[in-house]
């Protein structure tokens, strides 16, 4: 897979209405019926924040089986959390690498506006390219083909049709192997990154801003181009850990949650 395939079609593009005056940025919380702390710390948030507008850019849910799903008591919750949200804060959400499967139906619900991977947000005079980065994980050659497969319109349409509790079970074998695959080659493929600067060249924009790799971290890919990583959030392990980026008028400040 070359970098060139990514950068071949121009991204989608957003507007940031003026009343915007903060935008907050987070991705991979990887909440679950397992992470109550984490799912509190993003209610907090969600509910304290300043922010006009947030943008939730991937991996948000640990695993996503189909919005069919929404009404088991985890999943109603975090609808319930996202809505009560959405009532002060525009709230967009952009697919990750766990939940590729939320669909039209909790967006609906959640009164929140899907995202396309990757789009182009014109905010405060700069043009920011925002994306998951799983995508552009092109060395990662074993991922690249299972995202090809489950991203396909055929598998998804074979596994939506599957009852809920079989796809509960393959979802965790899914995520078991993933887990045992990591454990097994511990050292992580980051973006590609002439990747990023092609995307970032068809874009017309300099600034990248993305998750995936939980290594946040602000790099430059080019004179003048930056690519900033946002961090993934855990409260419910012994070292809590998690921040968001937020934009301004001021620029992109990262702001530590707890």
């Amino acid at each position: 897979m070359k970098s060139a395939d990514f950068a071949a079609a121009a991204p989608a593009e957003l507007l940031a209405p003026p009343q915007w005056l903060q935008i907050d940025f987070l991705s991979d919380l990887h909440l679950g019926p397992q992470t109550p702390a984490t799912l509190a710390a993003l209610r907090r948030h969600l509910l304290d924040t300043t922010a006009q507008a947030i943008f939730l850019l991937g991996d948000i849910f640990e695993v996503w089986i189909g919005d069919d799903a929404r009404t088991q008591p985890f999943e109603a919750e975090c609808l319930s959390i996202l809505r009560d949200a959405s009532r002060h804060a525009a709230i967009f959400f952009m697919a990750g690498n766990r939940d590729f499967l939320v669909g039209r139906d909790f967006l609906d619900d959640c009164q929140i506006q899907g995202l396309a991977d990757p789009t182009s947000l014109f905010a405060f005079g700069d043009r920011w390219l925002l994306s998951h980065g799983d995508a552009q994980c092109l060395a990662d050659l074993p991922y690249q083909a299972f995202r090809s497969k489950v991203r396909s319109q055929p598998w998804q349409a074979e596994f939506l049709a599957l009852p809920i509790e079989q796809r509960q079970t393959l979802a965790r074998q899914m995520r078991d192997a993933s887990q045992a695959s990591q454990a097994s080659n511990p050292v992580l493929v980051d973006l590609d990154e002439q990747c990023c600067i092609q995307m970032l060249e068809q874009a017309g924009s300099t600034q990248l801003i993305h998750g995936h790799t939980h290594r946040p971290a602000t790099h430059s890919l080019a004179p003048g181009m930056q690519r900033h990583v946002l961090s993934d959030w855990d409260f419910d392990c012994p070292k809590p850990r998690g921040d968001l980026l937020r934009l301004s008028s001021s620029g992109l400040q990262r702001i530590q949650l707890g």
